[in-house]
Order: C-alpha cells, then structure tokens, then sequence
C-alpha cells in the first residue's frame, strides 16, 4: 500500500492510496486532528446520493490496510481521533474493523463511526467496543422512502428493533455518545413532517441527532439552501433534542460527506 497522491483545500487534505493490488481508497485529514479513513474500497450499500458506492463494492479492506492510512500519515499531522467514516460500511467488514479499531485504540487515538446500522447483528457488537461516537445514518422514517435512499441497508424496523434492545441498559452518558443521522436532501426529505417524525424516533431512542449538509456531486440530488438548513436545524431543536450540525469540514466539497470516490481519475 502507498500514498498516490495529496489534494488540498483550505479546510480538508485528501488523500489517495494504491493497494497492492492497484485499487485505491481515500481518506480526508480535517479539523486540526481527526482522519477518515476508509473501511472498503466500494460500498455496497447503493445509497444514490453518494459517491463512494457508486460503482458498487469491490473488496473489504484488510485491518492492516484499515490501519495503514493512519501509519501512513502520522507523522505528517497530529492525529488524535480516527473516524471510520470513509469509503464503505463498516459492519459490512466487521472483523477487519474491529482489528483496526483495537489498533487505533493501542496507539491511544480515540475512534468513532458512521454507518448504516446493517447488518444488525454487528451494530450489537459495535455498540459494545469502547469507542468515542456512532453515529447511524437513517435520512428518513419512511420505510418506502429508506429502501430509496438506502437501497441494501435492511428495515427501518429492524435498525430500531436492535437500537432498543442494545440500548435498553445503557447509561444516559454512553448514550450520549450515539447519534441517528439525517442528510438533509432537497426536495426529497425535507418536509417539517419528516423531520418531526426523524426528531420523534431520536426522542424515543433517548439519542442524539446529527444534521449533515449534502454535498451534490453530480449524482442529481441538491444540497439545501443555508435557510433550509437553518430552517431544519430549528425544526429539531425545537423537539427537545441534541442536534449536531455539519462543521465546515464535513461542508467541504474535498472530503465532505459523500464525496469520496474509488479509483478516482488522476
């Protein structure tokens, strides 16, 4: 595995590696001391909107290459945290994230995750690891509307049905560091229904809620206008819970959430 190549913008450094077998993956240094790093080269999920699956799943990432987009790059910026929110879905690879995860972990960075929730079985076991966030991406309550968004990431029913199981007996404190995800898309998610209905299941579940800013990619879905943002983040808050909007690097058109390509053009 080598680094290919640095981009920069004025917030993010993305970076592109080749594997050893010429495939590449990505990953993005932000906010002074975090890195993204990638957990397959593809995804398989299928969300449209994103690029990072838009050509399908090619291979899960070894825990070594997992791992080596930090060894890589350590000495280049002070890495404190690891978000394994990169190209792929982690619990679709669990036995290579959780080795990462434990060597994340021995290096004494703290580490967090986004992912689907799916498979379920491994959401349990993700729940479990001491990590520093989850933070699961729902983007709708509607089950008709989930299967569009998020083609091949199971059941909305069953993504809760596990949540309240495995959340059933843990401390408000650790609860705090779980969070649902809505990705606010314009003209297809963005209803004050929906997002009463988003703030209900996050009330319910007793977790926090992150609102992340779309960044369109020519995939034919739009970003919200920063009124409309403004005007959801309201909507939410006003229903008594956390809300965390997206910073300014999650905002970034290098790097930003679901802007990382596989096999990008050099």
């Amino acid at each position: 595995m080598k680094l290919l190549r640095e981009i920069k913008s004025d917030l993010n450094h993305l970076y592109i590696f080749e594997l050893d077998d010429g495939l590449t993956v990505e990953s993005v240094f932000y906010r002074g001391d975090t890195l993204c790093v990638s957990s397959q080269v593809g995804c398989a999920i299928g969300c449209p909107f994103c690029l990072s699956g838009s050509k399908g799943l090619f291979r899960n990432l070894t825990a070594q290459e997992i791992y080596l987009q930090y060894e890589i790059l350590k000495e280049r910026h002070p890495i404190k945290r690891i978000a394994i929110a990169g190209i792929g879905e982690p619990l679709m690879n669990y036995q290579n994230v959780e080795g990462a995860f434990w060597m994340f972990k021995g290096e004494n960075l703290k580490v967090s995750f986004y992912t689907t929730g799916f498979p379920t079985n491994r959401l349990m076991d993700l729940l479990n690891l001491p990590h520093n966030g989850i933070t699961i991406s729902v983007h709708t309550t509607d089950e008709e509307k989930r299967r569009y968004l998020l083609p091949h990431a199971g059941s909305l029913k069953e993504l809760i049905k596990t949540l309240e199981i495995s959340l059933k007996d843990v401390s408000k404190r650790k609860r705090k560091k779980v969070a649902l995800a809505y990705i606010l898309l314009k003209g297809v998610n963005d209803t004050e229904e929906e997002l009463l209905e988003f703030a209900r299941l996050v009330n319910e579940l007793g977790v926090g809620a992150v609102l992340l800013y779309y960044n369109s990619n020519g995939l034919g879905f739009c970003e919200p206008s920063p009124e409309d943002y403004e005007r959801a983040f309201l909507t939410l808050k006003s229903q008594g819970i956390r809300v965390t909007l997206s910073t300014r690097y999650r905002k970034d058109r290098l790097g930003g959430c679901g802007t990382l390509l596989v096999n990008r053009s050099l």
